[in-house]
């Protein structure tokens, strides 16, 4: 018995204009959030490498990103079509009702204006998402910034926030802080 299979999606289809998610307005200018297609990932990945401390990862990943799990990631980009802001993630296979939050990166100049909530909650509000309740995240314990973005939407969402050690730094080979889980709902994503 065959299984069913996905319909083939050439990349050319996915880097069609989409429409966007949100247009969020701007002091200087209107900042546009969609999802990501193949013509992002050089864009994305200079983002994340302009964001330390994140973790930079090959160009090549961010091309899969925005094309392979583009339905759980969102770009945010200005009138001028630079990508300022991104979220990579995905819903975990083995807990549907839960999105796993990957990777935040906002520009400097996108900073201080709820971008990455808005990129977050873009995400969750798309139809797709209608059965997730729960966001989850690592984040390092000395990540002040991404600490207050996490209690910002559980207080925003009115749901619990639980965290724990997650990663040790000797499972990350020795040379990187540990990652606490950090676990958000549940919630409605209706009311977000």
């Amino acid at each position: 018995m065959n299984a069913p299979t996905e319909p083939f999606t050439p990349s050319s289809d996915l880097a069609r204009p989409s429409v966007s998610d949100a247009v969020v307005g701007h002091e200087a200018s209107s900042l546009f959030i969609r999802k990501p297609n193949p013509d992002d990932g050089w864009g994305i990945y200079e983002l994340v490498k302009s964001c330390p401390p994140l973790d930079v990862n090959s160009a090549y990943a961010y091309l899969l990103l925005a094309t392979q799990f583009r339905d759980s990631c969102a770009v945010a980009m200005n009138e001028e079509g630079t990508i300022v802001g991104f979220v990579s993630g995905y819903v975990k296979s083995n807990a549907p009702d839960t999105y796993f939050l990957w990777q935040v990166a906002v520009g400097e100049k996108a900073r201080g204006t709820g971008m990455a909530r808005r990129l977050a909650e873009a995400i969750l509000t798309r139809p797709e998402m209608r059965d997730v309740h729960h966001l989850e995240t690592t984040i390092t314990p000395d990540n002040q910034a991404s600490w207050a973005l996490f209690r910002r939407l559980a207080e925003r969402w009115q749901a619990p926030l639980n965290s724990r050690e997650y990663f040790s730094t000797d499972q990350l080979g020795g040379e990187h802080d540990p990652e606490n889980l950090v676990r958000i709902g549940p919630f409605q994503t209706d009311r977000i």
